[in-house]
C-alpha cells in the first residue's frame, strides 16, 4: 500500500513538474514571437530608409580620366 502513495506522489510530482515547464515555455515562445514582431518592423523601417536613397547618375565616359587630368604616366606630364 505504501508503494502506491510513493508512485502516486512521484507521478504528481512529475505532472507538476510537466505543467510548470509548459507554462514557461509559452511565456518563452511569446516573447520570441514578440522580439520577431520588433525585428519584422526594423527590417520594414530600413527598407523604408533605403529606398529613399538617391544613387548618383554615373557619367558615361569612355578613356581614363585619369589620363586626362595627368599625364599619360600619371604623373602630369603630358
Amino acid at each position: 500500500m505504501l508503494w502506491l502513495l510513493v508512485f502516486g506522489g512521484i507521478a504528481v510530482a512529475g505532472l507538476v513538474t510537466l505543467v510548470s515547464y509548459a507554462i514557461w515555455l509559452a511565456h518563452k515562445a511569446a516573447d520570441v514571437l514578440s522580439e520577431a514582431t520588433v525585428v519584422s518592423e526594423q527590417i520594414g523601417a530600413l527598407g523604408l530608409l533605403a529606398s529613399q536613397i538617391e544613387m548618383p547618375a554615373v557619367a558615361a565616359t569612355h578613356g581614363s580620366s585619369l589620363s586626362r587630368t595627368t599625364g599619360q604616366d600619371g604623373f602630369g606630364s603630358e
